[in-house]
């Protein structure tokens, strides 16, 4: 089935299943047969009949509905009343409970959350619709908790201690006994966990699982990142002494089973401050005048052998993590930055992607296995990009990474590095004219000391040098995932989608930039995708560049694994899985294993264990990404510390009722201005235009607008960044 066609099944079935509420649900003392609920509700064809019958089963089994008698059925009593959903706490206290397939979250006042805490599964019952009135509710039952332990401060009572939650959305404190404090002295930052919280009593009980500083401090405030998000810093001493006793040595045994390819040309291209280099490109050009590329990438799951302790530890942090100042390995130095980095001059365990490309880069052949490689250069992508953009091998002393400095490339490696961005080149033009959206989204890097502190901002810029990996590393992931998608019979593989973004989304996004003068283009997929691509094009430069590139980016679906293939719209893939980075990600390590196994012959593996095991690496991804936004938001108020007395301008980026956020254009570092803070009038927010107004002078501030600003405050603890609005009258 198409993708277009799966998705017009799925929504005819929703219908369908919101018509069979409708009508039990209308009349809940009544029941029905499927053939009076599909007279009611307009179902005349075959297929939509047995949809509606195999609903009214499902429904049935997952006790949504009551069958009273042999095929018929009747909406279960309080059913229109008790619903599940997911909590969503706000700053203020109150929160919405998020209902899947409702079109209204349901409100719910601070002291009707019954002791619910944010993102939790919970029971919400619905009070009847006032007129005009959004919908409200209280939480019934709490069926899951999305976490126990938080992180907070301790503040020592005579006898016993609070802790106080940094988090916002955690609103209340947690009392723990001094024989449960671990050690915490009053001030430091902890991580505590919640053993219970009796019936009678305010504030839940807990013990200090963990001190993790004084607060400010920088290695604190970096633990308490991670320590937020459940993400470990350091690895167990059991999964350590596990990894240090791997043999990683290369045996001539193991290399007789594999493709030797230890004389091909082979480099690594990186960033010149990477510690493990997990893929590897070679190049020959072949009788025929085609050329013979490969991708290699690092063979983890030769040493990472399935059912071990250090396998459950990779797959249970699923990723590495990348902060501002370090990264936290998804697997041990002695794999990620020894056995498995792909090092010049050393023989390694490779897994490859062959490929033999023509001179229009039109695939020919290709070939999927284990091999074994010996890398003879590694470059920096500066290295490459002044290979691309000078067409010679003399590196300049200030653009080597070298410690002899300048030094010449062989013309074999240039030749090769010439080639491969000219092919990278057309395939990327290729994908753009099917539709693939061109993200170059500015990323903030900061200049550290030797105390971790930011003495410096710059920005990391993708160049042909970048693409020209990431060209060649998407034909080998899109390659792989078509190679096992399109076998017969099926087989369960693991995915990575991105399904069509929201088209509600999409207004909103085309009402904000409307106001600058852009305009997207609803008339089908492909002119929504070349739209948005002229858009990232256009603000390329401006003022509103990074606001518009986020806003984008935040209109799209999320990017998540799964089994179940429905195409990859940002690249504009049918199939799309990762293979390519083993390091630093489990699901290419399962992708690994499971290609391996059925290049041998192997039968479907459970779908059941690879879907759970998916949407585990999923939310660990989410994690992830969180903690690495969190840690460069601190290092920004960190750098904004010294700055206090400077004026900057800046865009305004965000709007909301109780102020406006402001990024900087010079360094990208966002803060907040109060509504209350700003002069002169009382300022009233328009939702609609994404402005607040002041009431008396009309004066506007609206997103995207430029403004000056100062610094007025920051809290490294909180990781919040006030400004000051700097009228400009006033300049």
């Amino acid at each position: 089935m198409s993708k277009r066609n799966k998705k017009a099944k799925n929504h005819r079935t929703n219908e369908i299943t919101k018509g069979i509420f409708t009508v039990l649900e209308n009349e809940p003392n009544k029941s029905f047969n499927y053939k009076q609920i599909a007279a009611k509700i307009n179902v005349t064809d075959a297929q939509d009949r047995n949809t509606l019958i195999k609903r009214l089963t499902q429904l049935k089994e997952k006790k949504r509905i009551q069958e009273v008698d042999r095929g018929q059925y009747k909406v279960l009593e309080n059913s229109k009343s008790v619903h599940e959903g997911t909590v969503d706490v706000t700053g203020k206290g109150n929160a919405y409970i998020i209902v899947e397939g409702m079109d209204d979250d349901i409100f719910i006042p601070a002291h009707k959350l019954n002791k619910a805490f944010h993102k939790d599964k919970v029971e919400v019952y619905i009070y009847p619709k006032k007129k005009s009135k959004k919908l409200e509710g209280e939480v019934v039952k709490i069926l899951e908790r999305f976490k126990t332990t938080f992180v907070g401060i301790v503040d020592m009572q005579k006898t016993f201690a609070f802790v106080r939650p940094s988090d916002f959305r955690m609103y209340t404190d947690i009392f723990v006994s001094k024989d449960k404090l671990g050690g915490a002295s009053d001030g430091e930052k902890v991580l505590v966990e919640i053993t219970d919280w009796p019936d009678d009593v305010d504030s839940p009980f807990g013990k200090v699982t963990e001190v993790l500083g004084v607060p400010g401090e920088h290695d604190t405030e970096i633990h308490s990142i991670l320590a937020e998000y459940g993400l470990p810093y350091s690895f167990p001493p059991e999964v350590q002494h596990f990894a240090d006793q791997l043999d990683t040595s290369i045996k001539r045994e193991e290399i007789l089973k594999r493709k030797d390819l230890r004389d091909v040309l082979t480099f690594t291209i990186d960033p010149k401050d990477a510690k493990d280099f997990d893929d590897a490109l070679s190049f020959k050009k072949l009788e025929n005048g085609n050329f013979e590329i490969g991708i290699h990438i690092a063979d983890v799951s030769h040493y990472l052998e399935k059912d071990t302790i250090l396998d459950e530890e990779a797959y249970n942090r699923a990723t590495s993590v990348y902060l501002v100042d370090r990264v936290v390995p998804m697997l041990p130095e002695v794999l990620s930055n020894n056995a498995c980095s792909l090092r010049p001059n050393e023989e390694k365990y490779t897994f490859s992607a062959i490929f033999e490309l023509d001179d229009k880069a039109v695939l020919r052949n290709q070939w999927f296995g284990r091999t074994v490689i010996n890398s003879n250069e590694r470059f920096a992508y500066e290295e490459a990009q002044y290979i691309i953009e000078n067409g010679n091998g003399a590196i300049p002393k200030e653009v080597s990474i070298r410690e002899n400095g300048a030094y010449k490339v062989s013309d074999e490696v240039v030749e090769a590095t010439l080639t491969m961005d000219r092919l990278a080149k057309i395939m990327r033009e290729k994908r753009m004219d099917k539709g693939a959206l061109s993200f170059d989204k500015v990323e903030v890097r900061f200049n550290l000391d030797e105390n971790s502190n930011p003495v410096g901002v710059y920005f990391k810029e993708s160049k042909d040098a970048n693409k020209l990996i990431e060209e060649f590393m998407l034909l080998a992931n899109r390659k792989v995932a078509e190679f096992i998608g399109k076998q017969k019979p099926k087989k369960t593989f693991v995915y990575r989608v991105h399904d069509d973004p929201d088209p509600d989304k999409l207004m909103a996004l085309n009402g904000i930039v409307s106001k600058f003068g852009h305009k997207l283009d609803f008339k089908d997929k492909k002119s929504i995708s070349s739209s948005l691509n002229q858009l990232l094009q256009d603000v390329k430069g401006k003022k509103e560049q990074n606001m518009v590139d986020t806003l984008t980016i935040r209109s799209m679906s999320k990017a998540i694994y799964t089994i179940d293939n429905i195409g990859h719209y940002g690249l504009a893939f049918d199939y799309y899985t990762h293979f390519t980075s083993p390091i630093r990600r489990y699901p290419d390590v399962m992708v690994h294993r499971l290609l391996q196994h059925y290049l041998d012959g192997g039968k479907s593996v459970k779908d059941e264990e690879y879907q759970k095991k998916c949407k585990h690496s999923s939310d660990m991804e989410y994690l992830a990404s969180s903690a690495e936004r969190d840690s460069i938001k601190y290092m920004q108020i960190k750098f904004m510390q010294d700055h206090k007395d400077e004026e900057f301008r800046g865009v305004i980026s965000g709007v909301t009722e109780w102020g406006i956020y402001v990024e900087i254009i010079a360094n990208k570092c966002e803060g907040m201005i109060r509504i209350r803070d700003i002069k002169g009038d009382y300022f009233i927010f328009d939702e609609k235009q994404y402005a607040i107004i002041g009431e008396r002078t009309k004066r506007k501030y609206q997103l995207g607008d430029e403004v000056t600003v100062m610094v007025k405050s920051t809290d490294l603890i909180k990781r919040h960044l006030d400004f000051a609005l700097i009228p400009d009258e006033q300049k």
